[in-house]
């Protein structure tokens, strides 16, 4: 068979191992001449730009998660590693979706099943290629996958369980409008059975539209009949389950996303003990709303995860000290306004702003009566964090929250959240 991989970063080296096998013809495809992951050798390619645009006389075109259909042309059909994975897994999946929170939402899954004794593979958009590890999955395993709008956009089979978080405007940027961003989302529910599940945040009106598309059991949460909090501890119905302090993640966000695993495991899991065993083993992901060090009695949180408006408001809400926050980046066609409205509500003491979206952040923040300083789209991650250590003083929280994309200053957010790690760690202890 001959089959195109078009786009070569990381999820793309994994579909090219795996399809490259004596029966197929494989040739590499990306618009960079240099494409993210080093060529292997002797591989055919078309490199360049317009590259997608010569994709005809393929039999498969394997695209990469953020290539959108529409912008292959070929005759032949277009597939992904999602599709492939989804057709070929023995496991039951649960897929979990949202704007913000699934890969918690996904590892806190994962933790409560591990801790009641499933086997249980993390795999999806959390930075697993689901295709290296199918050969490992048995039948009696379980599988959760994390799903980006991007992966969803042209699935075939929905997961034995969705799951939707919280969601808003993303990715706009890439997708043609919000409505292609919901629309693609829409499909971890569209093709469920009557015999699937969907969990979804009864809070947020989009993942409650969406789980309108499903013909299966909907179990909404946080509500009484269900995962809940109530008096500082997690309930599901009229079954107290454990305090909130095993949970080892700020902010009522995350309780919520705790409430979503439990409402998601509760067919496998139901043991009070074992869900807050599950809970405490989870200590938070990279880059998501974690302190990184105390400095002069000043605490410095790396959320550079927070790519949207709403990440970086639940990080506001998460703390009720006075706080500095590093807003900025790339756009993804975002509005500020309910950001800056809560900057303003949630004693925000100064605003730092960076990248190419700090003009338009000080606007809206300025309008809304928030002090900032615009630092520009050149400035190193140790120069805004010397500003920040300036602004603060002891008792207050500094948060990288940016609510942008991190493209131009940085890789990703890893990176851009990494150097900021550096900075902090830098910071003299007598600041």
């Amino acid at each position: 068979m001959k089959i195109a991989i078009a786009g070569y970063g990381i999820e793309g080296e994994a579909n090219y191992a795996y399809w490259n096998t004596l029966d197929n013809d494989i040739t590499i495809v990306d618009t960079k001449e240099q494409p993210d992951r080093a060529l292997p050798p002797d591989a055919k390619t078309i490199l360049g730009e317009g590259a997608f645009d010569e994709l005809r006389g393929f039999d498969i075109v394997i695209r990469t998660a953020g290539l959108a259909p529409d912008k292959i042309k070929t005759d032949g059909h277009v597939w992904s590693a999602t599709n492939e994975f989804f057709e070929k897994c023995p496991a039951l999946i649960i897929g979990v979706t949202g704007s913000k929170g699934k890969g918690t939402t996904s590892s806190l899954i994962a933790h409560i099943l591990r801790a009641g004794g499933h086997t249980v593979h993390l795999v999806g958009n959390i930075g697993v290629p689901a295709l290296e590890i199918l050969p490992d999955i048995s039948d009696d395993d379980i599988v959760v996958y994390e799903l980006s709008s991007f992966q969803l956009w042209d699935l075939e089979r929905s997961p034995q369980v969705g799951v939707v978080v919280h969601i808003e405007e993303d990715h706009l940027d890439v997708h043609e409008n919000f409505q292609d961003y919901i629309t693609a989302k829409g499909n971890i529910a569209r093709k469920q059975g009557i015999n699937d599940r969907l969990v979804y945040n009864t809070k947020n009106k989009w993942a409650s539209e969406i789980a309108e598309l499903s013909v299966g059991q909907r179990i909404p949460y946080p509500t009484e009949r269900t995962a809940h909090v109530r008096d500082g501890n997690f309930w599901y119905n009229e079954q107290l389950l454990c305090s909130v302090d095993e949970l080892q993640l700020a902010g009522i966000h995350n309780q919520e996303n705790a409430c979503a695993a439990i409402a998601t495991v509760w067919p496998w899991v139901q043991d009070g003990v074992v869900i807050g065993e599950g809970i405490r083993s989870f200590e938070g992901l990279e880059h998501r709303l974690k302190l990184v060090r105390e400095v002069a009695g000043i605490r410095y949180y790396d959320d550079s995860i927070a790519t949207t408006p709403g990440s970086a408001i639940a990080a506001l809400r998460a703390f009720s000290e006075p706080k500095i926050i590093i807003l900025g980046g790339s756009s993804k066609g975002a509005d500020f306004t309910e950001l800056a409205q809560v900057a303003a509500e949630r004693n925000v003491k100064y605003a730092l702003l960076v990248g190419e979206e700090a003009d338009r952040l000080e606007t809206e923040l300025q309008e809304a009566g928030v002090k900032t300083e615009n630092l520009g789209p050149r400035a190193s991650m140790e120069n805004v964090v010397e500003a920040a250590s300036a602004h603060a003083e002891a008792g207050d929280v500094v948060i990288l929250s940016p609510a942008c994309a991190s493209f131009g200053m940085f890789k990703n957010y890893a990176d851009r959240g990494d150097q900021f790690i550096k900075a902090v760690t830098s910071l003299s202890s007598e600041i």
